[in-house]
C-alpha cells in the first residue's frame, strides 16, 4: 500500500496528467449576439425551489427565481422581492414588498410571500431551510405589500435565510419545481440533460437589467470538456473550474479566472447502523487522514487542511484552540479503533462522485489513509445526480462531501451539522447531537455577537468529540470567463455558490 500520495502520484495513477493535455488550444470565438453561454457543471436533478440539488441547480433557480433578499457582489445583504426589512424589541421581523411582477404579469403579494412560507414550513417538504422557518409562529399580511413574522422565540440570523437561493417566493399555488417566478430571466426552452435556454424578463424590478437578452445554459459534465469549450469561446462562463486547470485559466490573457477560498469538503457518516453510529470510530477516521496529500491531489495546493468545523480563521467566530483537534495523528486513529472494538478495522463503502474530479481524488486519498489502520473501502463512484440521491437515502456507509455553509455566519453550519433536520446529502445519515440543534437554537435568539461566540465556542467543543462530519480541506472555488464578461462575480467565502445572482448584472462586452 502506498504510504503517501502526493500530486504526482495523483496524476499518475488516475491519468488525469494526460486529460490536462486536452485542455487547449486557446482559440476565442467573437460572440455575435447578447446571449451568454454558461457552462454547467452537470443538469441539474431537479429544479425543486426549496431543495438543495447542488450548484447548477441552484444557478438555474436564480435565472428564474427570486427571494425577500439575497446578497451583493461583497457578500452583503440586499432587498429583492423586499425593499426594506427590519426587527422590533420583541423579535417581530417586518418586510415591505417593492412592485414586482410574476413572469406571468400578475403582481407579487404577501399572500404569495405567507404561502411559500406556510408549504416550506409543511414537515414533508424536505425544504432545505424547513426545521428554521418552522419557528416561525405566525404570518400575518395586513396589506398586498407587508408581511410580519413572528417567530416562537427571537431570531437574529432570519434575514439570512431569505437570501439563501433554496428560499426563493413563488407564486401561490405553483408547483415548486415551477420556473415561473419573479427573476430576471424567463425559461424559453429547456432541452432535459442538455441545455436550459432563458431570456430577458421585460418586467424585472430593476431598472435596465438583465443585461444581456438571453442565457443558454449548457451541461458540459466533464470538467476537461467545459475547460476546453470556455478556451474555444463556446461558452462565455463556466462554473466548478477544475483546480488543475485553475493556472492555465488564469494565465490565458483571452480569459479570466475569478476564484474565493471558502468552499470545503469533509466526510459525512451513516449513524443508522455500526460502525459509524460511535463518535469513536467517526474521530479515528479524522485522526488517519493527512489532509495535505488531499490538497496537493485533488486541488493542486489550492487547499487547505481542514481540521476542525467549517469556520474559517478570519470569522469573528474561529476558535483557535480547536483548529487542530481533527489532526493526522494515525496511532491516536488506531487507539480510537481499539477502544471502540474494532482494533482489526472493517470493511465499509464509500460514496463519492466521478463526475467531478476533486470528489474522486479525495474519496481516493481518503480510502489509501484509512487502510493504514485497517478500514478497508470500497469506493463507489456514480454521477452526480445519483450520488445525491444515495446521499439523501442514506446508502453508503461514509462519504465525501464539499459544499459552502448557507452563509458566512455560524449559524449558516446548521444546514451541514444539524442531525436534527431533515435527511440530506449534505449532513450524516441517521447523526443527531441534541446538544448542537440546542445551541444552534439558542445562537439565533441572541443578537449580542460576544454573546453568540460563547455559545457556538460550546457547539464547536461539543462537535469536536461528537464528529457529526469530519472536516477534511478547505478549498478555492472558482470560475473561469471570456475577457469581454462583465459583471458576474464570485461570491465572497461560503456565498460563492451564490454567485449566479449576479448573471443579471452581466454582460459581454
Amino acid at each position: 500500500m502506498t504510504t503517501r500520495l502526493n500530486r504526482r502520484g495523483f496524476l499518475a495513477t488516475t491519468g488525469a496528467a494526460g486529460a490536462l493535455s486536452f485542455l487547449g488550444p486557446k482559440v476565442l470565438r467573437a460572440q455575435e449576439d447578447g446571449t451568454l453561454r454558461f457552462g454547467l457543471s452537470t443538469y441539474p436533478p431537479s429544479f425543486d425551489a426549496w431543495a438543495s440539488n447542488g450548484t447548477a441547480a441552484g444557478t438555474v433557480k436564480v435565472m428564474c427565481h427570486r427571494g425577500l433578499l439575497s446578497y451583493d457582489a461583497e457578500g452583503a445583504l440586499r432587498g429583492e422581492l423586499a425593499e426594506s426589512w427590519d426587527v422590533d424589541d420583541d423579535g417581530v421581523w417586518t418586510f415591505n414588498l417593492r412592485d414586482a411582477k410574476w413572469h406571468d404579469g400578475s403582481p407579487v403579494t404577501a399572500e404569495d410571500v405567507a404561502w411559500t412560507i406556510t408549504e416550506v414550513q409543511k414537515p414533508d417538504s424536505a425544504a432545505y431551510l424547513q426545521n428554521q422557518l418552522a419557528t416561525i409562529t405566525s404570518v400575518e399580511t395586513p396589506d398586498d405589500k407587508t408581511v410580519v413574522l413572528m417567530t416562537s422565540e427571537p431570531q437574529a440570523v432570519l434575514p439570512e435565510w431569505f437570501a439563501n437561493y433554496n428560499m426563493p417566493i413563488l407564486k401561490k399555488g405553483s408547483a415548486r419545481d415551477d420556473l415561473m417566478g419573479a427573476g430576471p430571466f424567463k425559461v424559453e426552452s429547456i432541452d432535459r440533460g442538455v441545455s436550459i435556454t432563458v431570456s430577458a424578463n421585460p418586467d424585472y424590478y430593476k431598472e435596465g437589467l438583465p443585461k444581456v437578452e438571453r442565457i443558454e445554459a449548457i451541461v458540459y459534465a466533464d470538467e476537461n470538456l467545459r475547460i476546453a469549450a470556455l478556451e474555444a469561446g463556446d461558452v462565455d462562463v463556466v462554473e466548478y473550474v477544475p483546480w488543475q486547470a485553475m493556472a492555465q485559466v488564469g494565465d490565458n490573457p483571452a480569459l479570466k479566472l475569478d476564484t474565493t477560498f471558502g468552499p470545503f469538503m469533509y466526510l459525512t457518516f451513516n449513524a443508522s447502523k455500526p460502525p459509524f453510529d460511535n463518535p469513536l470510530v467517526r474521530r479515528a477516521v479524522g485522526h488517519a487522514i493527512k489532509r495535505e496529500d488531499i490538497a496537493a491531489a485533488a486541488f493542486y495546493e489550492r487547499g487547505a487542511p481542514l481540521e476542525h468545523l467549517p469556520i474559517p480563521d478570519a470569522s469573528a467566530f474561529f476558535n483557535p484552540e480547536f483548529a487542530n483537534e481533527w489532526n493526522y495523528d494515525p496511532e491516536k486513529a488506531k487507539a480510537l479503533l481499539a477502544e471502540a472494538g474494532y482494533a482489526d478495522g472493517f470493511d465499509c463503502t464509500m460514496l463519492s462522485t466521478a463526475q467531478y474530479g476533486m470528489h474522486q481524488s479525495t474519496a481516493e486519498v481518503c480510502q489509501a489513509y484509512l487502510s493504514m489502520i485497517g478500514i478497508n473501502v470500497t469506493l463507489d463512484l456514480p454521477e452526480w445526480s445519483t450520488r445525491v440521491k444515495k446521499g439523501n437515502e442514506g446508502t453508503y456507509d461514509l462519504a465525501v462531501m464539499g459544499t459552502a455553509a448557507a452563509n458566512n455566519d455560524p449559524d449558516g453550519l446548521a444546514t451541514v451539522i444539524d442531525g436534527s433536520l431533515a435527511s440530506a446529502y449534505s449532513r450524516s445519515y441517521g447523526l443527531e447531537t441534541p446538544e448542537i440543534s440546542e445551541l444552534f437554537a439558542k445562537g439565533r435568539t441572541i443578537f449580542d455577537t460576544e454573546e453568540r461566540k460563547a455559545v457556538y465556542k460550546e457547539l464547536e467543543k461539543v462537535a469536536i468529540e461528537t464528529a457529526p462530519i469530519m472536516g477534511l480541506c478547505w478549498r478555492e472555488q472558482g470560475y473561469g470567463m471570456a475577457a469581454n464578461v462583465e459583471g458576474f462575480a464570485n461570491l465572497p467565502g461560503q456565498l460563492t455558490f451564490h454567485s449566479g445572482i449576479t448573471l443579471e448584472d452581466a454582460m459581454l462586452g
